[in-house]
């Protein structure tokens, strides 16, 4: 399939990263995909999205070949393999320097913005004693405890951003990110010219916790986007630690509820190192296809009637609707599909859905 008809699709509005998993499975290429849009959504009873016009992707794509990036699609070789495996992970990346980084085992140090200088000194030097064993070090380049643990890594950062690749946030770490883009990895979600928005940083921060083998968390408020990205790594599988603070500092109260609630105390790489060795190649397998298990069954009538019925505000898990239904799991996807496509459902963390 072409890049452009990929990109299409991935921009079409309401189309996010599990839903264009199961068209890519189902259809088998995008521009396949494409075409079947407005049947779907007839079937799940509205009006099919419109996909952006050929002249609107060939214009980004051109910006992306201008600013020295490129793509990764889900599914090429060298996508980030631990991305791969998320749910939702994203079906197209932007990268800029050395992707080789995203597939040697990888630490994401995150924390406080407004952290005291005592944990920036020691995110920094974390960062730097596991550069020094060989792992790339990830985190989102916020001011603060992001900032240090780049400085600390060097050449062996990735850097994950909420705007588009060309959009320095914040502007004080214009500088940094260039050289991170030239020396070491730099990775956006979003299309060029993409200011930051508060709604783009939980997805930058599934990007963090999804390429990492294990997050940990340095200074953190009770109520931080850090303590997202640790939840996301938790429910990716991946290891959760923290570094404890004085109860008295509000900066540490985070880590220290982490602690509390099963993370893994940590104070030196040596601790970090310890909880996810063995560091090997078995550690980033890629999986056998990112769009397998999709479903390829058309539903009917009654399916759909008994399907949609079951679903209401609130979010229900996939699984629930399964089971209560009493269809088999590719016919209730079928569904779903559909009824996302006409703008009837919404998708929630956790393979929850509910009607939008």
């Amino acid at each position: 399939m072409s890049d452009a008809d990929r990109l299409r699709l991935i921009r079409t509005p309401g189309i996010g990263p599990v839903t264009y998993r199961q068209l890519i499975a189902r259809f088998g290429d995008a521009t396949r995909a494409l075409a079947a849009l407005p049947d779907l959504a007839r079937r799940g009873g509205g009006r099919a999205p419109s996909p952006p016009e050929q002249r609107v992707i060939e214009h980004e794509m051109q910006r992306v070949s201008e600013l020295g990036a490129r793509y990764l699609f889900l599914g090429n070789a060298d996508y980030p393999p631990l991305l791969a495996e998320l749910e939702n992970a994203p079906s197209a990346i932007i990268v800029r320097g050395d992707i080789a980084l995203a597939r040697r085992p990888a630490i994401a140090i995150v924390g406080a913005r407004n952290a005291s200088a005592a944990a920036c000194r020691f995110a920094r030097q974390l960062a730097h004693d596991l550069a020094g064993e060989g792992a790339s070090v990830v985190s989102g380049l916020a001011r603060g405890i992001d900032t240090a643990a780049h400085m600390g890594a060097g050449a062996r950062t990735i850097a994950v951003i909420a705007g588009g690749i060309d959009i320095a946030y914040p502007p004080e770490n214009a500088a940094l990110q260039e050289r991170i883009a030239q020396e070491a990895l730099l990775i956006a979600e979003m299309p060029p010219g993409t200011e930051p928005r508060a709604r783009h940083f939980p997805h930058r921060n599934r990007i963090i916790a999804g390429i990492a083998a294990g997050t940990v968390v340095v200074e953190a408020a009770p109520k931080s986007g850090s303590l997202i990205t640790a939840r996301l790594a938790n429910e990716a599988g991946r290891e959760v630690m923290a570094v404890p603070g004085s109860p008295l500092d509000p900066r540490a109260q985070g880590c220290n509820l982490l602690i509390r609630e099963g993370a893994i105390l940590v104070q030196t790489a040596a601790d970090v190192l310890e909880q996810i060795r063995p560091i090997d190649a078995r550690a980033v397998r890629a999986p056998t296809s990112p769009f397998a298990g999709a479903p390829p069954d058309d539903a009917d009538d009654a399916a759909r009637r008994a399907i949609a019925a079951l679903l209401g505000p609130v979010p229900v898990a996939v699984d629930e609707l399964i089971r209560q239904s009493g269809h088999p799991p590719a016919i209730v996807q079928t569904v779903l599909l559909e009824l996302e496509l006409a703008g009837r459902l919404e998708r929630h963390a956790g393979g929850r859905a509910s009607l939008a």
